[in-house]
């Protein structure tokens, strides 16, 4: 085989040309060919600026919602529960005073029907301890 010598070789040449003097001025072509105007900058602060005012506006209605109900959804009437417990035990109001400041219709709603079969609570007497004390009383 024939020894390759590169020196002796005819070298390939490429195809691109470059013209003369194409690199002497390159970079001042460069620069006259940018635009002259400076890019706009924003500041991390104003580019944050609409999220810390919307998590503020979300803040301040979070806190006043709940005030408002407290202040203003307070009704005038008293709950069932409160006035029972109000007349039970700091009110010197007797039984006999309640009955007779109600009328018919709140009677019925009092009246509880109780069908209890007379074995269930003989049954039910029969193992309670304190018979004696039920049929004394």
């Amino acid at each position: 085989m024939k020894t390759f010598k590169l020196d002796n070789e005819p070298k390939m040449e490429s195809g691109f040309k470059i013209p003369e003097n194409y690199f002497d001025n390159f970079s001042a072509r460069v620069m006259e060919q940018l635009s002259k105007e400076e890019p706009k900058t924003i500041s991390l602060f104003e580019r944050r600026k609409t999220w810390i005012y919307a998590a503020a506006a979300v803040l301040v209605l979070a806190l006043t919602i709940p005030v408002y109900n407290n202040f203003y959804s307070h009704s005038t009437e008293i709950d069932e529960t409160t006035l029972e417990n109000y007349i039970s035990y700091h009110s010197t109001v007797s039984d006999v005073d309640l009955v007779n400041l109600l009328n018919e219709k709140d009677i019925q709603k009092i009246n509880i029907d109780l069908n209890i079969d007379d074995k269930l609570i003989e049954n039910e007497l029969s193992q309670d301890n304190n018979l004696e004390h039920y049929i004394l009383n």
